[in-house]
């Protein structure tokens, strides 16, 4: 299998107090180390490129701090464009009927993903895949992913992090059987990647399709927790 997929402990992760996710950390200080080496050397070139990519690290991986909104309503998972809303018949990670909502990020959204309600982790299983554009649908099926399931106050709830064409790492901040609460932190997925909504099906969608949304605060149904 190959060595995508990432799991931290959840206390130092969630509960982040530092302007940029710690998975990034390592990237950053790479990267600046290089820089600092190009400005000792004097090598122009070399320190530019390497002073660029650090701020693009930096402003990559981005994690901003958001209040969590009164409850009454699901948040979205990720920051991002709504690009499905459907009835499913069958979704398999609960499966049962379904609404389902996706959200596609692209490399300028920030990465790290938050929980949509309070809930209990049933489980989380991930399963190997591609690396198709997050955007088609059959990625939803067919990409590397990582299935979480909440049981919360609406019942079961599927949120699936899904890889991209371009990334190559998804990383979870959770376990299962932790108490969770809603718009926290529990994951990233680097460079353009999506989530995938597996609500209630008679839950109300309170977003449209192309309509952008954000991480833990953006209202996407109608909650009854």
């Amino acid at each position: 299998m190959k060595d995508y997929f990432r799991t931290r402990e959840a206390p130092a992760n969630i509960d982040n107090r530092l302007p940029v996710a710690r998975p990034g950390l390592i990237f950053i200080i790479i990267s600046a180390l290089f820089f600092l080496l190009g400005l000792l050397l004097d090598w122009d070139c070399f320190r530019n490129f390497f002073f660029v990519l650090t701020l693009f690290i930096i402003w990559f991986f981005r994690d901003p701090a958001r209040p969590t909104p009164p409850p009454g309503f699901g948040l979205s998972p990720a920051d991002g464009r709504v690009i499905v809303i459907e009835d499913v018949q069958y979704n398999p990670y609960t499966q049962a009927p379904a609404k389902k909502v996706s959200i596609f990020m692209n490399i300028f959204n920030v990465h790290v993903n938050r929980l949509p309600l309070d809930g209990r982790l049933l489980s989380q299983t991930y399963f190997p895949g591609k690396f198709l554009n997050a955007s088609l649908d059959k990625a939803s099926e067919h990409n590397e992913r990582n299935a979480l399931i909440l049981e919360t106050g609406e019942g079961r709830v599927a949120v699936v992090q899904i890889a991209g064409f371009i990334a190559r790492r998804i990383v979870s901040w959770v376990r299962e059987g932790q108490s969770l609460e809603r718009g926290r932190r529990f994951g990233l997925i680097r460079f353009g990647s999506r989530v995938d909504l597996y609500l209630p099906p008679d839950s109300e969608i309170m977003v449209g399709l192309g309509q952008q949304v954000l991480a833990g605060w953006s209202p996407v149904w109608r909650s009854r927790t």
